[in-house]
Formats: C-alpha cells, structure tokens, sequence
C-alpha cells in the first residue's frame, strides 16, 4: 500500500475539509436547484404581468438562504483547520458539516416548492405576497436549526 494514502487517510485536516465541502456543498446545490425552480416559475408569470418581477423575485431568492449558512459553517470549519491535530478533532469538524450541509440540501428544496407556490399565488393574487413569504419563511426554520445545531456542535470542539 502507499504509504501517502495511508498519510491522507490518516490527516485528521483532510476529514476537517471534508466537513466544510459538506456544509457548503450540499446546501448549495439544494440551493442552487431551488432557486432555479422557482426562477423558472417566475420568468413565466412576468411574461404575462412583468410589473410582478420584484414580488417573484423575492419568493425565488427565499431558498438561496441555505447555501448562505452552508457557507458560514464552512468558513467556521475552515477557521478551525489550523489547530487540528488529532483525527479525533478531524472526525468532529466533519460531523459539524452534516447538520446544515444535510437540512440545508433538503430544506431549500422544499422551500423552493412552497416559493414556487407561492410565486403562482403571486400571479393571480398579488397583494397575497405576504402570505407566500410567510409558507416559505416556515420551512427556513428547519434550515436555520441546521445552522445552530451546527454552530452549537463547532462550540463543543
């Protein structure tokens, strides 16, 4: 066997960098893939009623939030990496990553759903952007667990 993989395998700052890519990976692409559904609902209902391009665009960036606190951790992780020493530490700096990394990607999905619906409330409706909001805001309370349970977890560490 190669005694460098055996080295990697070992760095207890390479599971720390694996903790940060989870973060803000995964919370990301939740993200990303949200925002873009919702987007692609929006453009449609300002092709009919363009002045409604601010309301829609609110409700589309409510799922972006998530890649947000996925970034947090991982710069929090990140600012950690220096002092890990032990593959003990390593293994709880990834773990950190797991709560918003996992509740970040899931989370925007289905807030980028409830957005959706709420941008096609939106077109028939448009004073109820409020009402949109509020359901989409209801789904970020989990992704904002996430993020504490992460931060409660790199306090530990």
């Amino acid at each position: 066997m190669d005694l460098h993989f055996v080295d990697l395998f070992l760095n207890p700052k390479v599971y720390a960098f694996f903790g940060a890519v989870i973060a803000f990976a995964l919370a990301a692409l939740g993200s990303s893939k949200a925002c873009g559904a919702a987007g692609q609902a929006a453009a449609g209902v300002i092709t009919e009623e363009p002045s409604r391009f601010t309301q829609t665009m609110i409700l589309q960036a409510l799922p972006a939030t998530q890649a947000i606190y996925g970034f947090v951790i991982a710069s929090m992780i990140l600012g950690k990496i220096s002092g890990v020493e032990t593959l003990e530490n390593g293994l709880a700096l990834l773990a950190v990553g797991v709560p918003i990394g996992v509740v970040g990607y899931v989370s925007a999905i289905w807030q980028g759903k409830v957005a959706n619906a709420g941008i096609n409330l939106v077109a028939k409706r448009p004073e109820a952007l409020f009402n949109g909001v509020i359901y989409a805001l209801m789904v970020e309370m989990s992704a904002i667990l996430g993020l504490v349970v992460s931060i409660l977890m790199l306090n530990q560490i």
